[in-house]
């Protein structure tokens, strides 16, 4: 079994995904699907799934209501099957018990029992390394039950590798992949991105056009230390993988009036290998042209906290006036966690999504600009 983690929202896309490289039992949770598949599955999933974030491998369970109970079923467990004494570790949990109360303080029972286990084992105990250990243990409590999960992917999958330069409030590269996703595009129109600040949605939707794996650019895996590593299907999964890779159809275009944005996206689009792919311009939105006569538009519109309500009225008017008047037999997506500032868009959504960006609540909004239609 394995679970894996992703933003809230953006389950079902994750889902789909996993059904395309073969995994079975599928079932959504919150913010996570679990699966079942081989070790084959776990590769392919660290390396192709473009919605997860982490790859977890759940292996052993069991119920505790006190510290001791806790402690002594770790120390249960044989540690020697996962790691050695000259090995690293690293433990995250995270609970909601009317036992336990902190999440800090039982990722630290847990370490300890494990090095207690060593030391009286073998004299000598693992040591601990928060950033890149041979072992990533996740702790899940709830109430009394405890499970423990092995974490497969090492730095959170979201950290692609290519962003090397940003302005304010980069999107995740996992949320900006899920959007993309969630419109249904393929790489089978053209694709715009007119407020593309540090170019993410243009750099995601380029790699899915292009069948390119989202960690093509990553250099290692937590699984990579696991014991069972087997470096030959590894190489098997990646080498298939990357054969995928398709010379895009359709042109992909990011663009923003900010010349720092501009300059944030040839950056990332150079450190991705995309710099001959995607096109970049600086101009704003006003005074864009679409540049065939339909496609697909999907942005994150820049929103400015120190902007007056009024201010920011009058920016969302513009959007949709220039949408409505320039870019029919166009669809636009559109997110914004100002739920005041949608009420002056002027266009009627046909589709309302709710994802986070963070720890903001946001819609992520279909148009469908068709040539005559009535709008209100």
């Amino acid at each position: 079994m394995m679970v894996i983690k992703t933003l809230q929202g953006l389950e079902p896309i994750l889902a789909a995904e996993l059904e395309a490289i073969g995994a079975a039992d599928i079932r959504p949770l919150k913010r996570a699907v679990s699966c079942t598949g081989d070790q084959r599955l776990l590769y392919r999933a660290n390396y192709e799934l473009r919605t997860a974030l982490r790859v977890l491998v759940p292996f052993h369970s069991f119920k505790a209501s006190d510290e001791r109970q806790y402690y002594n079923s770790i120390r249960q467990v044989d540690w020697k099957q996962y790691l050695d004494v000259s090995d690293t570790l690293a433990v995250e949990a995270t609970v909601s018990s009317a036992f336990f109360r902190h999440s800090q303080y039982m990722a630290l029972l847990t370490k300890d029992a494990i090095v207690d286990q060593f030391r009286d084992r073998f004299g000598r105990r693992p040591s601990v390394n928060l950033d890149a250990p041979t072992l990533r243990i996740h702790v899940r409590i709830h109430e009394s039950q405890c499970d423990l999960l092995l974490d497969s992917s090492g730095d959170s999958l979201h950290k692609r590798g290519y962003r090397r330069d940003t302005v304010e409030a980069p999107l995740n590269e996992v949320l900006a992949a899920g959007m993309v996703l969630l419109t249904g595009w393929q790489g089978d129109s053209t694709f715009v991105d007119p407020m593309c600040g540090s170019g993410t949605l243009a750099i995601e939707a380029a790699m899915i056009a292009m069948r390119m794996p989202p960690q093509h650019k990553r250099q290692s895996f937590g699984f990579f230390r696991w014991k069972d590593f087997d470096k030959k299907l590894w190489a098997a999964v990646k080498t298939t993988a990357d054969a995928q890779a398709l010379a895009p159809r359709f042109r992909i275009l990011a663009s923003d009036k900010d010349p720092r944005a501009r300059n944030a996206t040839s950056i990332n689009l150079l450190s991705a290998g995309l710099e001959k792919v995607v096109e970049t311009e600086k101009i704003s939105f006003e005074k864009l042209v679409p540049p065939e006569p339909t496609g697909l538009l999907v942005t994150n519109p820049p929103y400015d906290e120190r902007l007056k309500v009024e201010e920011i009225a009058e920016f969302y008017k513009s959007i949709g006036d220039r949408l409505k008047q320039h870019w029919s037999g166009w669809t636009a997506w559109l997110i914004s966690s100002n739920m005041d500032a949608w009420k002056n868009f002027g266009l009627r959504p046909s589709r309302k999504i709710v994802l986070y960006n963070g720890s903001l609540e946001c819609y992520f909004q279909k148009f469908d600009l068709y040539e005559g239609k009535k709008y209100g």
